[in-house]
């Protein structure tokens, strides 16, 4: 695993558009049915839209109704970060990239096994690499 990518704040507005911006760095939130991954079936890795770090597999990706790409797990425990967050007056488990901090969104105890966990990831926090 690579080492943490640092940038300052203005660095991040000038690569990223508003969107990502105020997704990744400010921990927003896109519309629910409005990313282009959320019922995305092709074969691939899904990697983090800031550093390319390897984050989801298609192989884990399943179909919720919630608006939003969902994974029952990431490719790997140490490319992804879980912080409280008790925003919206309600307590949740933000995920970030381990690499570059880049808010991804959220998970809960809800998913299928056989974790029983939903990753519920922002479509614009990601790229999509197909697999060859």
């Amino acid at each position: 695993m690579a080492g943490k990518l640092i940038k300052t704040d203005s660095e991040w507005k000038d690569i990223l558009t508003p969107e990502e911006y105020y997704v990744m760095r400010k921990q927003g939130t896109e519309r629910p049915f409005s990313g282009v991954y959320n019922d995305f079936k092709a074969d691939g890795i899904f990697q983090c839209r800031c550093c390319s770090t390897p984050l989801f597999s298609s192989d884990h990706k399943f179909d919720s109704g919630t608006g939003w790409p969902r994974y029952w797990q990431p490719i790997s425990e140490d490319v992804i970060i879980s912080i409280s967050d008790t925003s919206l007056g309600m307590v949740r488990t933000e995920v970030l990239c381990a690499i570059c901090d880049a808010h991804l969104g959220h998970v809960f105890p809800d998913g299928p096994e056989p974790t029983g966990l939903r990753y519920c990831i922002n479509s614009v926090s990601l790229n999509f690499k197909e697999s060859i």
